[in-house]
């Protein structure tokens, strides 16, 4: 079936979700604490569901596994994960076990290396990205002595910045940013530091200092992603990453653009905008917050309208 796989997305909720992602998208939301859409997810603790089309009602991991001739990849899973994520408070700070480390001590899961697009920041917002230690002796006493000011690194951020954040990378999203994130299919996390906070029961949520350490680079520090800019007619794309993980670009389209026939089965997230999906002989409307596949064989298509959408591929 060489149609594009429109998904219904997964909300989950965290105690420092808000409601942003139904103010900027307009999404049903379970309540006022949602903190994360899973809007592309084959993985088990939150999949997305296909919404229309010869597919609809399948989970998108039951999808990768009946009809492999959509996708024509190599990994055994769905390997890529797209979250909106709405950080009404501060985020823990977290770092994220590798392929190796993951497939040994967490049953089997990937790994965690993932980017994050901003949508939306509310001025003055940081993010944590990186340590000053420089050994790990020197971070587990900083760590061990509660010297956060000092260990953790902030930097300032504003919508529409990148930024890329591999295993091993001590990181947080600050209060009042929204981000899309594409990551690999996983929910492994090691909470470092959760500012003393308490859940809905009063007890302190669980910290993962050991595997933290054992998982942290050091030393590692904040580098700006160098990006590139191609402009065809009515389409701008923009460049942020690709390596072995995932490749993701911004397109932006102001107009009637064309797009070429993609190697790869693609990811697409619309984040700003409006407009419409030509394909063959069928139109699909697009707005602020749709997400679909496009399988592998999908061939030339035409974009149209004002939009702006996070693309990414294995």
């Amino acid at each position: 079936m060489n149609q594009p796989i429109f998904l219904e997305p997964v909300f989950q909720e965290r105690i420092w979700g808000g409601t942003k992602l139904k103010e900027l998208f307009q999404y049903d939301i379970p309540s006022e604490h949602t903190g994360e859409c899973w809007a592309i997810s084959a993985h088990p603790n939150g999949q997305s569901i296909v919404s229309g089309g010869a597919y609809q009602g399948l989970k998108l991991g039951e999808l990768w596994s009946r009809h492999p001739e959509l996708f024509r990849s190599s990994s055994s899973v769905f390997p890529l994960l797209t979250k909106l994520l709405d950080a009404s408070d501060d985020l823990s700070v977290q770092v994220h076990p590798d392929d190796e480390y993951a497939g040994k001590h967490e049953n089997g899961e990937l790994g965690k290396t993932e980017c994050w697009y901003i949508v939306d920041a509310e001025p003055g917002s940081e993010i944590i990205y990186g340590i000053e230690a420089t050994t790990k002796e020197e971070l587990v006493r900083m760590i061990r002595a509660g010297e956060w000011d000092q260990l953790l690194t902030k930097v300032p951020v504003k919508a529409g910045d990148f930024f890329y954040v591999p295993s091993g990378t001590v990181h947080a999203l600050g209060k009042g940013i929204v981000v899309l994130e594409t990551q690999q299919s996983s929910d492994t996390t090691y909470r470092v530091y959760d500012y003393d906070r308490r859940d809905a029961q009063g007890n302190l949520r669980d910290l993962h200092l050991e595997k933290a350490i054992d998982v942290t680079t050091v030393p590692q520090s904040y580098v700006p992603v160098s990006y590139t800019v191609s402009e065809e007619k009515n389409l701008k794309k923009t460049s942020f990453v690709s390596n072995s993980f995932f490749t993701v670009e911004k397109w932006e389209v102001s107009g009637q653009a064309e797009a070429a026939e993609q190697a790869k089965y693609t990811l697409f997230s619309v984040i700003e905008g409006s407009g419409e999906l030509r394909h063959q002989d069928s139109v699909y409307p697009l707005k602020k917050g749709t997400h679909f596949i496009a399988p592998v064989d999908f061939g030339a298509f035409a974009l149209s309208g004002e939009l702006t959408m996070i693309v990414a591929h294995e």
